[in-house]
C-alpha cells in the first residue's frame, strides 16, 4: 500500500461524499480532454475515467507512476513528470479531437499551489474549465473582493484571468492523511473579456507587486516608481494596495504599457 509523502504534499481524498460531489462539478464526458494533477491513489481518477474516452494523469511520485502504470486501465495515460514544469498550453493545444472541452482538475499539494496557478495562467488561452481542491485559506485569497483583509497580490491576479468561485467546503477528515488544514474547491473559467497583451500582462505583474509589496504602506509610496504615468487620485494615493479593485488595477496595466 502506497504510503502519502510529506515532501509531494499528499494527503489522498477518502470522503465518497465529497468524491461524488467534486466529480459532478467536472461534469466528464466522453468527448472531454482532461488531465488530472496528482491523482494520488486514484479518489477521482477511477469515478473520472469511467466517464471519458482517456484520462491523461500528471504525477511527479515515480512509486505512484508505477501503480498506475501497473494497473492498465483503458484509456489512461501516465505521465511522469513535475507540474511546475509540465506545458499545459502544448498539452491543450495537441489533443487530438478540437470539439471536446478542455479542463485541468486535481487536489493540488498544498505545498506548491500557488507556484502552480500562476504557472497554469500561461495557459489559460486553451483551457475552458479548471477544478481544483486546495487548502481553503488559498481559495479564500483567490475569490476575496477588493476592501477584504484577504484581498492579495494572488487575487488580483488571477481574478484578472479568471472568474472563480469557492464551490465545496472540504474538512481535514475527508483525507488520509488528515491536514492540519481545511480545504476547499474552486471553479476557474477563463474570462472571455480578457485583453491584455503579454506586454500589458507583465506590466500588470509588475504593479501587483509593486503596490502589495509593502501592504501597511499607502500607494503614494508602494507605487512611486509609477507615479509619473498613472496620475493617481487623491484618494487612490492615501489608499492600500487591497483597496484597489481588480478593474483599476487592470486600467494602469495599460496605462503603463501605452
Amino acid at each position: 500500500m502506497h504510503r502519502a509523502r510529506k515532501r509531494f504534499g499528499q494527503n489522498f481524498l477518502q470522503d465518497n461524499g465529497i468524491i461524488y460531489s467534486i466529480v459532478a462539478l467536472i461534469n466528464p464526458s466522453s468527448d472531454m480532454h482532461v488531465i488530472e494533477i496528482g491523482p494520488g491513489l486514484g479518489a477521482l481518477t477511477r469515478p473520472l475515467l469511467s466517464n471519458l474516452d482517456q484520462l491523461d494523469l500528471l504525477e511527479i511520485d515515480r512509486d505512484l507512476v508505477a501503480y498506475w502504470n501497473q494497473e492498465n486501465l483503458k484509456g489512461l495515460k501516465v505521465i511522469e513528470g513535475d507540474a511546475l514544469k509540465f506545458d499545459f498550453l502544448e498539452w491543450a493545444r495537441n489533443r487530438a479531437d478540437k470539439r471536446g472541452l478542455c479542463k485541468v482538475v486535481g487536489n493540488l499539494p498544498y505545498n506548491i499551489s500557488s507556484p502552480l496557478l500562476f504557472h497554469l495562467v500561461s495557459a489559460a488561452k486553451e483551457i475552458d474549465e479548471q477544478v481544483f481542491m486546495l487548502q481553503a485559506e488559498v481559495v479564500e485569497r483567490m475569490v476575496a473582493k477588493a476592501g477584504s483583509s484577504d484581498f492579495s497580490r494572488l487575487s488580483v491576479m488571477l481574478q484578472a484571468r479568471y472568474d472563480m468561485e469557492l464551490v465545496l467546503e472540504v474538512p481535514p477528515e475527508a483525507f488520509d492523511p488528515m491536514p492540519k488544514v481545511n480545504s476547499a474547491v474552486v471553479r476557474m473559467i477563463p474570462r472571455r473579456d480578457f485583453d491584455l497583451s503579454d506586454a500589458q500582462w507583465h506590466s500588470l505583474e509588475k504593479v501587483v507587486a509593486a503596490a502589495f509589496s509593502q501592504r501597511r504602506k499607502m500607494l503614494r509610496t508602494n507605487l512611486q516608481a509609477f507615479a509619473d504615468r498613472l496620475s493617481l487620485t487623491e484618494v487612490e494615493l492615501k489608499a492600500r494596495a487591497q483597496d484597489i479593485s481588480v478593474a483599476r488595477y487592470i486600467e494602469w496595466a495599460k496605462i503603463i504599457t501605452a
